[in-house]
């Protein structure tokens, strides 16, 4: 029986179709998530948002406080901030639905590689939030309120400073990816252990770099961003050499042993 020359383009078709449709079944559930998170925050949004100011409420100036410079920001603002809270709730439940669709196309040991990776990358992204609200803005606002000129009364508007923050949480969240980043770089072979040992110093002084750009121009607060960025480094390159020799490992034990007679 012959196989008519349509029918592999048939199946490469209908392949496409049924990945489209399970593609739009996991975005459908991610909003969905993110919705029913949205209700319940949007109801406490101003107490959300307090919650976000008061690391720079705390350091403003006596008889200074957050101002609104737009009519609408009182209502907006804080309904922006509980959209984006709830997008970080069930940030973990977004990542499964993306990680379910890829999932299936991967093989057996890329899917035990990739499963820790996922779980601890979300943990980070967390951790670097966290780190940034509770470290990090007490310092930075207690410089930068403490260098206003004199005569200069420092009263921030509510939607700039929203936007600062989570700006910072981003850029937090990200960098507290780096031990991710150096694994994915060992792993694809783009990058070898032993470079990252080698230019240590190199990738010392892009640390500094960058947190001298993410922080208020203060040894302190650059310190305390580059300081867990580069042990966050250090622990990459342990867990890069840990799933190197897991790998080999278990290549070892996969493969055909012959026997002499």
């Amino acid at each position: 029986m012959t196989q008519s020359p349509r029918e592999p383009e048939t199946l490469a078709e209908g392949t496409l179709i049924s990945h489209l449709l399970e593609l739009r079944t996991r975005l459908l559930r991610a909003v969905i998530a993110v919705a029913i998170a949205f209700i319940p925050l949007a109801y406490f949004a101003n107490d959300l948002f307090t919650l976000v100011a008061h690391p720079l409420i705390e350091r403003l100036p006596e008889g200074t406080s957050i101002i609104a410079t737009s009519v609408v920001s009182p209502f907006m603002t804080p309904l922006k901030l509980a959209l984006v809270s709830a997008l970080f709730v069930v940030m973990p439940y977004v990542l499964y639905q993306i990680w379910a669709f890829v999932a299936p196309g991967l093989y057996r040991h890329e899917k035990r590689f990739a499963m820790p990776l996922f779980l601890t990358s979300v943990m980070l992204f967390y951790v670097g939030v966290a780190f940034a609200y509770y470290i990090v803005f007490p310092l930075m606002f207690s410089f930068l309120t403490a260098t206003a000129p004199e005569g200069v009364r420092m009263m921030t508007d509510m939607a700039s400073y929203l936007d600062f923050t989570l700006l910072l949480f981003f850029a937090f969240g990200i960098a507290f990816e780096m031990p991710i980043a150096t694994v994915l770089l060992v792993s694809t072979g783009l990058v070898k252990v032993e470079t990252l040992r080698k230019n240590r110093g190199y990738v010392l002084l892009g640390i500094f770099v960058v947190a001298a750009f993410l922080t208020p121009p203060d040894a302190i607060s650059q310190s305390f961003m580059a300081a867990p960025m580069y042990v966050l480094y250090e622990l990459g390159i342990l867990l890069a050499v840990f799933l190197r020799r897991r790998r080999t490992a278990d290549a070892a034990d996969e493969a055909p042993t012959t026997s002499g007679d």
